[in-house]
């Protein structure tokens, strides 16, 4: 190989890539999804079970195209703008028509929306100064809110005691760690911002 070769500038991921598709087809799914729950009236019937395949197919979706993405090398500004866009829209839309059909106390849906579009705001606030990471807990807390929101969309879930009873106490259990990782994150924020104006200062 010559060493110019060895020097060419490698090629820029196209946006147009099989990641992106997936998180795309992901937010076209969210409209669909909110029709199939609301369909359903709280019936707990088939077009409930459909508003769950939905759900369950959108969440799997997100795992494949960031394995995707990180495996291919297929990770662009679009998809790292898109793919959190694409979950809140999910698990948001879905503990607000929780919470609509009174399935879900408001003040569980409030709390973590405000969580989730606060620490984006953020992480948009503080780019200036730096990324702030997603750690264990951030991941934890995706990972609980994917669960329990399949949980209270399960049509056995209101039909089973035991089965609501557990929903309950991991929606409590999610709640409280997606509080906890939201503080954790506001203190990162504020010693990025001070570590970045005591390197500007020296």
């Amino acid at each position: 190989m010559s060493e110019q070769a060895s020097h060419e500038t490698p090629q820029p991921v196209p946006v147009l890539n099989i990641a992106n598709v997936l998180t795309t087809i992901r937010i076209i799914m969210v409209p669909f999804f909110i029709w199939a729950l609301f369909a359903d009236d709280s019936t707990h019937g088939t077009w409930r079970w459909v508003a769950l395949g939905l759900f369950v197919l959108a969440m799997y979706t997100d795992k494949l195209d960031g394995d995707l993405a990180r495996s291919r090398g297929l990770v662009t500004n679009f998809g790292k703008i898109a793919d959190p866009i694409a979950d809140k829209l999910l698990t948001g839309s879905a503990l607000v028509c929780l919470s609509i059909l009174a399935e879900l106390p408001w003040w569980v849906t409030v709390t973590i929306l405000v969580r989730e579009w606060g620490i984006t705001l953020l992480r948009v606030v503080v780019i200036r100064y730096g990324v702030i990471a997603a750690n264990m807990g951030g991941k934890i807390k995706t990972v609980l809110q994917a669960v329990v929101i399949g949980l209270y969309l399960l049509p056995l879930s209101h039909t089973v005691d035991w089965l609501h009873a557990v929903a309950w106490a991991l929606m409590l259990l999610t709640v409280a760690v997606t509080v906890v990782t939201g503080v954790e994150y506001i203190f990162k924020a504020i010693a990025l911002r001070n570590t970045y104006k005591k390197n500007e200062q020296r």
